[in-house]
């Protein structure tokens, strides 16, 4: 579903453009997960895990924006991509419509400006008005950034997958999962 578009103000006073995310921006999708995935090791992938086509991506996004309740914004600055945000249902079983999950990535270097706060009162706020009863996520128990905005936002721990992710020098982390009961 496309949302409506708003601005944000980082702390440095550089203004942020957030707007739903169409196939035709699968490029700078791409450009960005790569990004992230290269800077820290709090995403799921590797970039040389490999990304989607663009076709495939372009048919996602599609997907999402037609979608009555899945959602996925970009945060703009200077036409890059420097944040991204998705909320999509579990699944589309009827015992399972009631819960969607969100994931979201913020390059580095625009961390700790108020955008991932922003961004995230923005998914729980439209995820309540697409009907969603309850929001999850995953983030790396060693994230402790992450894992204050979420606690901020009303998130609640609620379990831990152990060893879920095996870093390149051998070592795991621990996934949190949290839920805010919207």
């Amino acid at each position: 579903m496309k949302i409506d578009e708003t601005k944000f103000v980082l702390k440095n006073g550089r203004e942020v453009v957030i707007k739903s995310a169409t196939a035709d921006d699968a490029a700078l999708v791409k450009a960005h997960h790569e990004a992230v995935a290269a800077e820290t090791h709090f995403m799921a992938r590797y970039p040389e895990d490999g990304e989607m086509s663009l076709e495939v991506r372009k048919e996602r996004l599609k997907a999402i924006e037609e979608s009555e309740q899945n959602f996925l914004v970009n945060a703009y600055l200077d036409g890059e991509i420097i944040g991204d945000l998705g909320v999509v249902c579990m699944r589309e079983l009827l015992k399972m419509r009631h819960r969607a999950y969100l994931g979201m990535s913020i390059r580095q270097k625009y961390t700790g400006q108020g955008l991932g706060t922003f961004m995230i009162n923005l998914a729980v706020e439209q995820a309540r008005k697409n009907g969603f009863e309850q929001l999850e996520l995953g983030v790396f128990s060693d994230n402790a950034k992450a894992r204050h905005l979420y606690e901020k936002a009303h998130f609640k721990e609620y379990g831990m997958t152990p060893r879920a992710f095996k870093l390149k020098d051998g070592s795991y982390r621990d996934e949190i999962i949290m839920v805010n009961m919207l």
